[in-house]
């Protein structure tokens, strides 16, 4: 399962997640680990654009949550891609940012699951369509990610 922060100006216009050029970036970078739409489940922690798209409030986050929280319940994924800052800091309940966070398994846990999910964080093909030079990045967690499908294992379980 893979969680963004929230839909931008074509993904709003539409009422899906990631159909904008971040959408076909993402769409590029899962194909280079062997995946696709129909292989992952895709949503977003906001579900609407905030205004000017700015980065979402805590409040909007927050009225999302419980949403989101049951969404990841009913999916029951085997592992949780985060991309960007919003998503990562919201399910992981960390405060540092994205370029901190990203790169290493974590586990998400809450209630309503039987067990907890192992979680990584890595940067919102937005940015990356901003900044191309971190790619390079993105492209260790898809590998990490690769590796984690492969084995069928726990990754916040090594070492």
């Amino acid at each position: 399962m893979i969680l963004g922060e929230g839909p931008g100006a074509e993904e709003d216009r539409r009422g899906l997640p990631f159909v904008g050029r971040s959408g076909q970036l993402l769409d590029r970078m899962l194909a280079c680990i062997g995946l696709d739409r129909s292989s992952v489940y895709i949503s977003n922690v906001l579900f609407w654009r905030p205004p000017g798209n700015r980065t979402p409030t805590g409040a909007e986050i927050a009225a999302c949550l419980p949403f989101v929280e049951r969404h990841i319940e009913l999916v029951d994924p085997d592992y949780l891609l985060l991309l960007g800052g919003s998503a990562a800091k919201t399910l992981l309940g960390r405060s540092e940012g994205i370029l901190r966070l990203r790169g290493r398994w974590t586990r998400y846990q809450h209630a309503g699951l039987a067990r907890p999910i192992p979680a990584l964080a890595s940067l919102h093909p937005a940015y990356l369509l901003r900044q191309p030079a971190q790619k390079r990045l993105a492209w260790r967690d898809l590998l990490a990610l690769r590796a984690a499908l492969d084995s069928g294992t726990d990754p916040t379980l090594d070492g």
